[in-house]
């Protein structure tokens, strides 16, 4: 388990493309960087369609979303093809980056100790650091699961909490003129009903 606040594991591995993606590079921006089993299986298939989808909401909090397997280019290619994915896939062929972040070892399949790849998920922040780290995780759902984590993260920064006072003093003040208003009419009704009563006389 990585613990928040330390400094993630640095990495550099090629996308579906054959271009390095560096996590130094990366320096500044939110980074999702989520681990998987094997490309076009259910449940990996589900976890990158539901990143794919969320895709806008990443972009609007500043992050980066990339998939890591130990699956070359060519299998990344089909796979994004077939589901029409829109994240990046990376290649971690001698699993030394899955390791680091502990997302190879050990773990249970349909009841047996295999060893292989943990699904799991990183979120690190601009500054390099683990802000989250989700050691196993459930395919369906959890693309959701990272989306709010992130957006609640940024959501504790400096000065959010300060624009909530700003947004409700004008409401206050919009009350107070609205009050008069009924007791300026009063005068007006009863010198109106003194006219009717004149001209009855």
């Amino acid at each position: 388990m990585l613990e928040a606040g330390t400094k993630a594991p640095t990495f550099t591995l090629p996308d579906q493309d054959g271009a390095h993606v560096s996590l130094q590079d990366l320096r500044g921006r939110w980074v999702v960087l989520y681990f998987y089993p094997k490309d076009d299986t259910p449940g990996c298939t589900v976890e990158a369609c539901e990143f794919t989808a969320a895709m806008p909401a990443f972009r609007g909090l500043d992050a980066e979303v990339f998939g890591c397997s130990a699956d070359g280019a060519s299998a990344h290619l089909k796979f994004i093809a077939k589901h029409k994915l829109g994240i990046k896939l990376l290649t971690d062929a001698d699993r030394k980056v899955m390791k680091s972040y502990g997302a190879f070892g050990k773990k249970m399949m349909y009841g047996k100790q295999v060893e292989g790849v943990i699904r799991s998920t990183v979120l690190i922040a601009p500054d390099g650091t683990v802000a989250h780290h989700w050691a196993t995780v459930k395919a369906a759902g959890h693309a959701e699961q990272v989306r709010s984590k992130l957006a609640e993260l940024q959501g504790d920064a400096p000065g959010s909490a300060a624009a909530a006072p700003k947004t409700a003093a004008p409401k206050a003040a919009a009350k107070k003129p609205a009050a008069k208003k009924p007791v300026a009419k009063k005068p007006v009704v009863k010198k109106a009903a003194a006219k009717k009563k004149a001209g009855k006389k």
